[in-house]
């Protein structure tokens, strides 16, 4: 919301971390939290692959991996990261040769598995690509592939062991002069992973990145991952974030830009605060909510909007948003601009008419904030 005091007990202290760069993008420090995707095309099919990536963009999607598994993939990544809106960074398993090569190709970042990757030998080899191509690095340990020592020393995935690969990796990359990093230590199990990052982010500085892995479906990943990530971005862990959906990539991004509106983190687009409906309401609220979820969407500047089917909550919510529609009777509503009544509005106008006040209001603010920048 826009015009709403910020009230000290909705801050959220982040944690302090060093700042690297992925490509144009910052992670950690103070940069804003990023939002991360990834392909889900055959790499080698680069119109395909080009194509999900600016669908991510539009959506949102500060920086998108592409996996590289074999030598085709990384000749064709050259051409996908010329044409990218957004950094790629390339997600690496088992061949050291593919990070070089990703590396050549001009990703952004590499992100490499210490339980697979090779050696300390193939670790040093990948680090002189990385620092001659100015890529950066992403340490992406796995409960589902640790290193075959950890397991033996621990029994079992835990976060101790996780942890624990992670700080060998980080020692890897500092032996050999490199500090362009950030971690993650994902698990699909919620608690395990939750337990990790807690861990990880009181033994190093480096920026995180947070995933619960496959986390799911649409809807069973969506809760998931808000579940897992909300408690820990609440609690100040987290400098980027992917959501691990079994679904369009272009769902991750949104579903990890409203985790990070909830917690007040990340401001873009269209909050929507609506009621479930029930036999008071004035209008079709779920209707109406779908339509403007779905008019709405190429909107990307920060604002709120209140869709309430009655006056029990109606007037109060309205208070809270720039913008608000409250049912009444008789086939019409009211509106409210900065939290004030306003005008009266037949409900068959409803959507049309809040879609052209949310677009002037979008427009004030840009506007605003372009004067205020020169």
């Amino acid at each position: 919301m826009t015009h709403n005091p910020i009230r000290p007990w909705r801050n959220i202290q982040r944690r302090p971390s060093r700042q690297i760069r992925v490509g144009k993008v910052l992670v950690g420090g103070d940069a804003p939290i990023s939002v991360q995707t990834m392909t889900n095309t055959l790499t080698t099919d680069v119109a395909g692959t080009i194509e999900q990536i600016q669908r991510c963009a539009v959506a949102g999607a500060d920086i998108v991996r592409v996996s590289t598994p074999d030598e085709d993939s990384t000749r064709a990544l050259k051409e996908i990261v010329a044409e990218s809106p957004v950094p790629i960074v390339a997600d690496i398993h088992f061949h050291y040769k593919r990070a070089i090569e990703a590396a050549e190709a001009g990703a952004a970042c590499l992100r490499i598995n210490p339980g697979n990757i090779g050696d300390a030998r193939r670790v040093a080899e990948v680090v002189r690509a990385a620092k001659d191509h100015g890529c950066s690095i992403r340490i992406g340990v796995n409960a589902g592939s640790l290193e075959r020592h950890l397991l033996e020393k621990y029994g079992e995935p835990c976060p101790d062991a996780m942890v624990e690969s992670g700080l060998d990796h980080i020692k890897l990359l500092q032996d050999n002069d490199f500090h362009e990093f950030k971690i993650s230590v994902k698990a699909s199990d919620v608690f395990l992973a939750a337990a990790a990052y807690q861990q990880l982010a009181d033994a190093t500085d480096a920026p995180i990145h947070l995933g619960i892995t496959e986390a799911g479906g649409l809807v069973s990943g969506t809760v998931k991952s808000a579940v897992g990530l909300g408690n820990l971005l609440w609690a100040g862990i987290g400098d980027t974030i992917r959501v691990s959906l079994s679904a369009d990539p272009v769902e991750e991004v949104k579903v990890g830009f409203e985790i990070l509106k909830s917690l007040g983190l990340r401001h873009r687009g269209v909050t929507i605060i609506s009621c479930p409906s029930c036999a008071r309401q004035g209008f079709d609220v779920i209707k109406t909510v779908s339509a403007l979820e779905e008019r709405l969407a190429h909107i990307t500047t920060s604002m709120s909007l209140s869709i309430i089917g009655c006056v029990v909550n109606g007037p109060g919510e309205a208070l809270m948003t720039d913008i608000g529609f409250t049912g009444g009777g008789a086939g019409k509503g009211m509106v409210y601009l900065a939290g004030k009544q306003d005008h009266t509005l037949a409900n068959d106008r409803m959507v049309e008419h809040i879609v052209e006040l949310v677009e002037k209001k979008a427009a004030e603010i840009e506007a605003a904030e372009k004067l205020a920048a020169e």
